[in-house]
């Protein structure tokens, strides 16, 4: 379910996602910088037709063909089975960085071609010296050996140079020419080329393996930035999927961007790097595709109340008259008499919201008994900030992140029965414990419940949505895919709350228990140092599904 492939309408949708992106990309490229684009024989064609569009014809520097290594040697019913993907590689302009790369020499090869030994056993093979091209400089006569027809390859300085150095082979008739020698103990191999045929594909008992139907092997990503940047470059992904890139740029020494439109993703891409004990690193989220997704559904002059409307159409409530309802955002339940509050997609639902709702409840149109606020995304607090209103009056309900998705597939014959609103999931912890040891503070947290929004939210075959509510009813903290504690969750010099993990565990994790399939319930972190007064102590989690919650407390 994480990774469900996200475009389902074909070569179109996906062309017409792709191609404003790489726009964007270009756009962002440095002068030095290089772009490469993996993928199959399905759109390999296509896709390179818009690069070249976009990053021009001549700034084509390779399309590299990946022989994977390893596939399955079973051939396809009716046709060739299909080994290889295509990597195109384009450049922003003609001083991209280049690194040349090379790859081992087979044994034969090294067998025929270092055939020659010097007295002191020293094996080389031997390079012919001629120019391709006839240069004044290069014209010359040199130790009874006539010059070839364009020159030697280098000038006379550089020929005594290397003739001093032992590394000139003279053969017995001055009828030859003279031949560079390549000793086999400083030959770095054969200079790559654009057929990759030596990286395996990931399979079986793999540790890098993390279930993503297009993971690519460290080793491919690894080959792709040494060639094409350097130690402190800058590297971006857009399409993070498991992270590799991130993972390989980080262990080359390089900075690094990335970013993936599904929760799942981030969440694998985030616990790979604190696996591999990564450095520090900052993780936001810097929006929804909601809108996006609503202009492609409902056209380009789409506004965020248009979206508002086919939400309270769907969750049964009539929209208000528009002199009373400018932005198209609230109804009323009929049966109930309660009003409904559609948040927007581009905001994050928090206490701010709530206040809001509760106050269009007691003046909007002379008051009503009951506010329902439906929110699309929602701040990792909510839980709390709902817990500390303790309104019975105001119900907090979330969209069912795939509507929009089910809305351009089924369009008007879409249903209100058909769509389930769901409850928020939230999180609760024991009361913390701190006590002061010699060696500093020692902190204790401890989970004690966790409550995932309603299965029916979720885009689940329905005997997986029995299986989750049997997991979620016999051990709710087995839902918990990663959680983190920042034990002084305090405003930095310029007011912002920033968290800062200084403790995690996650599931596959087992540093902290011997569990691969379970995150510890517990944690203590040790040697903090000892503050008086109050602790201000924030807990997150992110369950297997990519929802997060949180919860804050003031540990006396």
């Amino acid at each position: 379910f994480a990774y469900s492939d996200t475009w389902a309408d074909g070569t179109a949708s996906y062309l017409r996602m792709i191609v404003p992106r790489l726009c964007l990309m270009r756009e962002l490229l440095s002068e030095r910088g290089s772009i490469y684009v993996h993928l199959d024989w399905h759109v390999a064609h296509y896709v390179r037709v818009a690069l070249e569009e976009v990053f021009g014809r001549s700034n084509l520097v390779n399309e590299v063909v990946w022989r994977r290594k390893g596939g399955s040697a079973l051939g396809a019913m009716n046709r060739l089975s299909v080994a290889t993907d295509s990597l195109l590689w384009f450049s922003k302009t003609e001083d991209y960085i280049f690194n040349q790369l090379y790859s081992e020499a087979p044994q034969d090869y090294i067998d025929s071609m270092f055939r020659h030994t010097e007295p002191n056993g020293r094996r080389f093979m031997v390079n012919v010296m001629r120019s391709p091209n006839p240069r004044p400089n290069l014209m010359y006569d040199y130790k009874g050996y006539k010059t070839p027809p364009n020159g030697w390859a280098v000038p006379l300085e550089t020929m005594k140079q290397l003739d001093t150095e032992g590394r000139l082979y003279f053969p017995e008739s001055k009828q030859k020419q003279i031949y560079k020698k390549i000793f086999l103990d400083e030959y770095p191999g054969q200079a790559l080329n654009n057929l990759w045929s030596d990286i395996s594909t990931l399979k079986g008992k793999n540790k890098e393996i993390l279930s993503y139907d297009t993971q690519k092997p460290e080793a491919l990503l690894d080959r792709v930035l040494k060639i094409a940047s350097n130690e402190g470059s800058l590297v971006a992904d857009f399409f993070g999927g498991s992270g590799t890139t991130a993972a390989v740029a980080e262990r080359l020494g390089r900075r690094w961007i990335t970013s993936d439109l599904g929760k799942p993703a981030c969440m694998i891409m985030r616990k790979r790097l604190i696996d591999q004990e990564a450095g520090s690193f900052l993780y936001q989220a810097i929006g929804d595709y909601q809108v996006e997704a609503a202009r492609s559904h409902l056209g380009r002059k789409f506004r965020v109340g248009d979206l508002a409307h086919v939400v309270l159409g769907l969750y049964g409530a009539l929209p208000l008259d528009l002199e009373d309802n400018p932005n198209r955002n609230l109804g009323r339940l009929p049966q109930s008499g309660a009003l409904v509050y559609v948040d927007s997609p581009t905001k994050l639902t928090g206490l701010a919201t709530l206040r809001r709702a509760q106050e269009l409840r007691g003046s909007h149109l002379g008051g009503w008994e009951k506010v329902v606020v439906l929110g699309w995304n929602f701040t990792p607090d909510i839980g709390e900030a709902i817990a500390a209103l303790g309104d019975p009056r105001l119900e907090v309900l979330v969209i069912p992140p795939d509507l929009l998705d089910r809305l351009r597939k089924k369009g008007d014959k879409l249903k209100a029965e058909e769509v389930r609103f769901s409850s928020l999931q939230y999180l609760t912890i024991k009361p913390p414990a701190r006590r002061v040891l010699p060696s500093g503070e020692v902190l204790t947290i401890e989970l004690a419940n966790y409550v995932l929004l309603s299965p029916d939210a979720l885009n689940l075959e329905p005997k997986d949505k029995e299986r989750l509510q049997a997991v979620a009813a016999r051990d709710p903290l087995a839902l918990i895919e990663y959680w983190s504690v920042d034990p002084d969750y305090e405003p930095d010099s310029a007011g912002r709350l920033v968290f800062r993990s200084r403790w995690q565990d996650y599931r596959g994790n087992t540093a902290n228990d011997d569990d691969p399939l379970r995150v510890v319930t517990k944690a203590e972190l040790t040697g903090l140092p000892v503050k008086n007064g109050p602790r201000r102590v924030c807990v997150r989690v992110v369950d297997v599904f990519g929802f997060e919650a949180e919860v804050i407390k003031t540990v006396p």
